[in-house]
């Protein structure tokens, strides 16, 4: 018997037997009618036509313990019910076909010594035969169920596993919203207490760059190109508030601007070097952000010519900590993070990952 695959309770047409186990048993049939041939002394068509029929029966009679009944009693398993049905089958198919058929001497096969001896070679080839057929079919179709069930739970492992990933990714970037949105609030106030003639400007300038960037942060991709106008933005803002401490600038080859990186990557590299760097700093400085493409990767820089690094405690710490971790949920530990100092002062950030074009 055939494997097949585990299906659920099949009624009416749906109980006929695939065409895999129909062909499977008629080879198996012909074959051992082929065994049986050299003690046969009728033809050897008539008696593959024997054969194949007895397979036939044996095949439904498996087909249709395998869905009835529908509830079995604790102490019967199924596989029993088939293997029993097709052993009891078998001697009852080989029946039926000698009766039906008659010899030429029209008598009935038992009352012929050699159809008697062809009938029980049959029947007891049959019933040794056929049963060890269904085993080895069920041991078959147990196993490619396991298959089937160990592909599933692995699949749906790896869709939790996606899942945990995009909800971890949304919990980072959630810590990362109120850490940007505060720092520029506290910026605002600054000028709102000092009583700049700037306040009102500047402030509608963080009203427009926060309606444009705010539904970014909640995206668990974005590209570069957005990445640059969001950086630009923030830049301008900045500069409006300290234009004698500030300067930028910003390159970027073409090719870098459709890849896909995370929400604020750059952004936060940017306000790290405002805060960290150019903030505390008497004389201010200049911020550069270049990126670029070499070989398949992306590297960005933010060099800042602030302060530069300071003791631990002093200087960048969570804004980092957390894009480190964004990083490697986004590109699979594919990505580097590295701060070095910049001569003759300052800070150099330098970010490299796979150079991935977005999928929107």
């Amino acid at each position: 018997m055939p494997p097949a695959s585990p299906s659920p309770r099949l009624h009416g047409l749906a109980l006929m037997p695939g065409w895999r186990r129909v062909r499977s048993t008629l080879v198996a049939s012909a074959v051992l009618g082929l065994i049986l041939s050299p003690a046969w002394t009728t033809s050897i068509s008539g008696l593959l036509a024997r054969t194949m029929l007895v397979g036939l029966v044996a095949l439904i009679a498996f087909g249709l313990f395998e869905q009835w009944p529908a509830r079995l009693p604790r102490w019967l398993a199924r596989w029993v019910l088939q293997v029993l049905g097709v052993a009891i089958a078998v001697p009852l198919a080989v029946l039926a076909v000698y009766l039906v058929t008659s010899g030429a001497d029209g008598l009935p096969f038992w009352r012929n010594e050699k159809r008697l001896a062809g009938f029980m070679m049959m029947s007891v080839t049959g019933v040794l035969l056929a049963p060890w057929m269904a085993m080895s079919a069920l041991l078959r179709q147990r196993d490619e169920a396991a298959r089937s069930q160990a592909l599933a739970f692995e699949l749906e492992r790896s869709e939790l596993e996606r899942k945990a990933l995009d909800s971890r990714l949304r919990l980072l970037q959630a810590q990362v919203e109120p850490h940007f949105l505060f720092n520029t609030l506290a910026n605002v106030r600054e000028l709102v207490e000092a009583g700049s003639p700037q306040a009102c400007t500047v402030l509608d300038s963080l009203i427009a760059y926060l309606r444009a960037a705010v539904p970014r942060l909640h995206e668990t991709a974005t590209t570069l190109g957005q990445e640059l106008q969001l950086v630009r933005a923030y830049l301008e803002l900045m500069h409006m508030r300290m234009p004698d401490r500030l300067q930028f600038a910003l390159q970027a080859d073409e090719a870098a601007l459709a890849l896909r990186l995370p929400p604020t990557t750059l952004l936060t590299l940017v306000e790290n070097a405002v805060r960290h760097g150019i903030d505390p700093s008497e004389e201010g400085g200049r911020i550069d952000v270049r990126v670029q493409v070499v070989d398949g990767r992306c590297r960005a820089q933010v060099i800042d010519t602030g302060v530069g690094l300071q003791p631990a405690g002093d200087g960048p710490g969570t804004g980092l900590a957390t894009l480190r971790e964004r990083l490697q949920l986004a590109f699979g530990g594919d990505a580097k993070l590295h701060l070095a100092a910049h001569l003759p002062h300052g800070v150099r950030a330098e970010l490299d990952f796979p150079a991935q074009a977005s999928q929107a």
